[in-house]
């Protein structure tokens, strides 16, 4: 087969077929590999990688050389394969209620640049202004990079809501101005590139997964903290979201079954007492001024012990409502991130102790409790991840 210079639009479409799509497939999922770890992957013959890697370079899609591919102890650094840029580009859009992050990446999982805007009105209740904002910010990274939007060939799409496998939002309560948008296919008519929708706490797990504190974690589980709650938990490299699609609410886990009601309809949710939101209404009864929930935190980490004892008290009720969590997967790894990330020094002792308090011994034992490395990138990297797959995450 010979491999025909298209756009990158087209190229992961119609344009690569065969053993070039299961070697190219290979190196977009896994990054710069080695020879040995191609016929791994793709279960071909040596000399058909060899092969088929010899034509995929003289197309331009491919380089080799010297690298960090092959996991080897000593001796002789391993020879790489890679794709090039003119294989295409992956972009990960995080929409969250004050802000829009954009990330782009080579599909060798090379990050190329980010940026990030803070909005002026809640996302919540301007869903068609701001996925305008999001794509023109997108078109301002793309020309950072000199590249265009037939260079992309997918987009993943995180927004602070639970989505259903139709790609609707699976609790319309939670984000009521776009009940009746298809957020995916609002983006893509506005870029005309695919878009993989998916909730924003998802994209963290699989961001922390790929290129943070979740690293080759088998069983992951990821909590954001921001204005909300959520989780997203990896089994074996892939996310999961359940069966309906909304697997990770634990911001709506019940913790008091006599409790306030919840915007999402139930009782007592855990998301009323320790989410950003709850956090910063009570702040205010005593600090008035406090804008947002970052000026909450700089006040803790500065000492005040009010808004200490908040940040802890919400520690300790997250490790109870993860309780139940890490009685059912028994997980590797529990990563903390998010809004609240800049807390965690005030929050994560507090919340092993929530969770040795209510979950089995052993998983206690057996689970580390962490704070995230990406910080605020982990949800737009991981949209970068969800394009890198080649699919859909569900």
């Amino acid at each position: 087969m010979t491999v025909v210079p298209l756009p990158a639009t087209q190229l992961w479409g119609t344009g690569l077929a065969g053993n070039p799509r299961r070697v190219a497939d290979a190196l977009r999922t896994l990054g710069p590999c080695t020879r040995a770890e191609l016929v791994a992957a793709t279960g071909l013959s040596r000399p058909t990688v060899t092969a088929t890697v010899a034509e995929l370079s003289s197309a331009g899609l491919v380089t080799e050389g010297v690298g960090n591919g092959g996991r080897l102890g000593g001796g002789r650094p391993a020879s790489v394969v890679r794709l090039t840029r003119s294989a295409g580009l992956a972009v990960g859009v995080d929409i969250g209620r004050r802000h829009v992050r954009v990330a782009i990446a080579e599909l060798s999982h090379q990050i190329l640049a980010e940026q990030e805007v803070r909005l002026v009105e809640d996302a919540d209740d301007n869903p068609k202004p701001v996925l305008d904002l999001a794509a023109d910010l997108v078109g301002r990274v793309l020309h950072e990079v000199c590249a265009a939007g037939t260079d992309v060939v997918g987009i993943g799409l995180g927004i602070p809501a639970p989505i259903t496998l139709a790609g609707r939002i699976g609790s319309p309560m939670l984000l009521p101005g776009w009940e009746h948008l298809a957020p995916a296919a609002e983006f893509a008519d506005r870029l005309g590139v695919p878009v993989l929708l998916n909730n924003d706490a998802n994209l963290g797990a699989l961001g922390e997964y790929r290129w943070g504190a979740g690293r080759g974690c088998p069983v992951l589980v990821y909590v954001k903290l921001a204005t909300g709650i959520g989780a997203g938990i990896v089994l074996d490299g892939r996310l999961f979201v359940g069966s309906a699609g909304t697997a990770g609410e634990l911001g709506h886990v019940t913790i008091d079954a006599r409790g306030p009601v919840c915007r999402c309809g139930n009782r007592g949710c855990v998301e009323l007492s320790a989410g950003g939101r709850a956090l910063l209404e009570q702040a205010r009864l005593t600090y008035p001024e406090l804008a947002d929930v970052s000026d909450l935190i700089r006040m803790a980490n500065a000492g005040d012990p009010g808004c200490r004892r908040l940040l802890s008290d919400a520690g300790a009720l997250i490790g109870i409502a993860l309780s139940g969590l890490v009685n059912l997967i028994n997980p590797d790894r529990i990563v903390v991130g998010g809004e609240l990330g800049g807390a965690t020094d005030l929050m994560l002792e507090p919340m092993r102790r929530g969770l040795a308090e209510s979950a089995m011994p052993a998983a206690v034992t057996a689970v580390q409790v962490t704070r995230g490395e990406l910080a605020d990138r982990a949800c737009a990297l991981g949209g970068v991840a969800v394009v890198l797959r080649g699919a859909p995450t569900r």
